[in-house]
């Protein structure tokens, strides 16, 4: 299956710490093909790391506007651990309207810890000054952005936007709708998830892959696991608690907490799905799940605590309590390398809209919750190009 000379054509939205660990985890794998260790799928549909091509990039961070990837991704405020050095990307860093992509309240944090938007950009950003924003240099901004995408001939664009950026998404998602690239979407805004959105990429005859990356060995996939085998071991599950904290920009954005709401649905939509998927009321369990706090000295570790109380055999009690230590960034990208692949397969199989296996193993907020093993098996049939019954159901009319 192994395709060598296809190039998978990668825009690039945030370059932050998850692009950073994409983008040095596409190259060492292409430069060491014998190593598989870590990579969830060597090959899906013919395509392997290599096949990668990061075209362009946008950004509203001075540091990083006009530079190429492989200088940018190591720009402040990236703090996430350097695996690989010798990147060789030339794709270029272009500037981006800020619109709710850039919290407010980073102002007051260190420039070395926060974003340090562009001067020019500053009157794009909606959050900052509502009555000055200027509607017209977004517009142009935009046509700049099209015109980047055609000439760069890009398929799939990632989103790494902070979260919470609501507006920003939705503008970039009408970029790929008119344009007909693949969007992947890994920030909780609901966009594959929302029926609505992903009529509009059904009707544009494209694939989508969203809402919310779920990274590789994370919390998320790991409650996951506790809950399945709580429930597969006959237990009730009175409490599901994941507490999470850590250094990077991510957790400095989220401690606006006005940009947390779909971030903790998206969080406990992965615990709760498992009790929804076997009818299991959550009335008498509390769900808990979402970021706690923002410690700067972690950097791009992050610490993710578990607490479960079961009840098993004839109500006897069951406590769980465990600690998860990661690097959160390179965790992120051992998944996005792999969705990358999953939504190029499926625009040659001529699949359109939110793919719903490849969505529920590597996002937190798919369309369709699936269990552990049925989501695999979606994806490991796509990876072989088999259409199944879910897949047969998104052919292109």
């Amino acid at each position: 299956m192994q395709n060598q000379e296809n190039k998978i054509k990668v825009a690039i939205l945030g370059v932050g710490n998850c692009a950073s660990s994409l983008v040095q985890g596409v190259e060492y794998y292409t430069e060491f093909t014998d190593k598989t260790s870590g990579l969830m799928a060597d090959d899906i549909g013919g395509y392997k790391a290599a096949n990668i091509e990061f075209v362009c990039a946008f950004d509203v961070d001075d540091r990083k506007i006009g530079l190429s990837l492989k200088d940018a991704i190591f720009a402040k405020p990236n703090c996430t651990i350097v695996l690989n050095a010798n990147i060789k990307t030339e794709a270029p860093v272009y500037r981006s309207p800020v619109i709710d992509g850039v919290s407010p309240q980073m102002i007051a944090y260190p420039e070395a810890n926060r974003f340090l938007v562009k001067e020019e950009l500053k009157t794009t950003d909606s959050l900052i000054d509502g009555v000055d924003y200027d509607r017209n240099l977004v517009s142009t901004l935009r046509a700049e952005i099209i015109e980047q995408l055609l000439k760069h001939k890009a398929e799939v664009l990632i989103n790494y936007l902070p979260v919470g950026s609501q507006l920003a998404t939705e503008f970039y998602a009408e970029i790929c709708i008119e344009l007909g690239i693949s969007l992947v979407n890994c920030i909780p805004v609901f966009i594959a998830s929302d029926p609505v959105w992903e009529q509009k990429f059904i009707t544009a005859g494209i694939p989508i892959i969203g809402d919310d990356m779920r990274s590789q060995f994370g919390a998320s996939i790991v409650s996951q696991m506790l809950q399945e085998l709580a429930f597969e071991r006959g237990h009730h599950v009175k409490a599901h608690i994941q507490r999470n904290v850590g250094g990077n920009t991510d957790f400095l954005n989220m401690e606006d907490k006005n940009r947390l709401k779909s971030k903790k649905i998206s969080k406990e939509n992965v615990i709760r799905a498992q009790n929804d998927i076997r009818g299991i009321s959550t009335e008498d369990s509390f769900l808990h799940a979402g970021p706690s706090e923002y410690i700067a000295f972690y950097g791009d570790n992050k610490v993710a605590n578990f607490r479960l109380e079961l009840e098993g055999f004839m109500g006897a009690p069951v406590i769980f309590d465990a600690q998860l230590s990661v690097q959160d960034s390179p965790n992120s990208a051992g998944v996005v390398i792999d969705a990358i692949r999953y939504v190029y397969v499926a625009r040659e199989l001529g699949l359109v809209g939110a793919l719903r296996g490849p969505s529920a193993s590597t996002q937190k907020t798919p369309p369709e919750q699936m269990m552990f093993s049925d989501a695999i098996y979606e994806c490991h049939s796509l990876a072989k190009r088999q259409l199944t019954e879910s897949t047969k159901k998104q052919l292109k009319k």
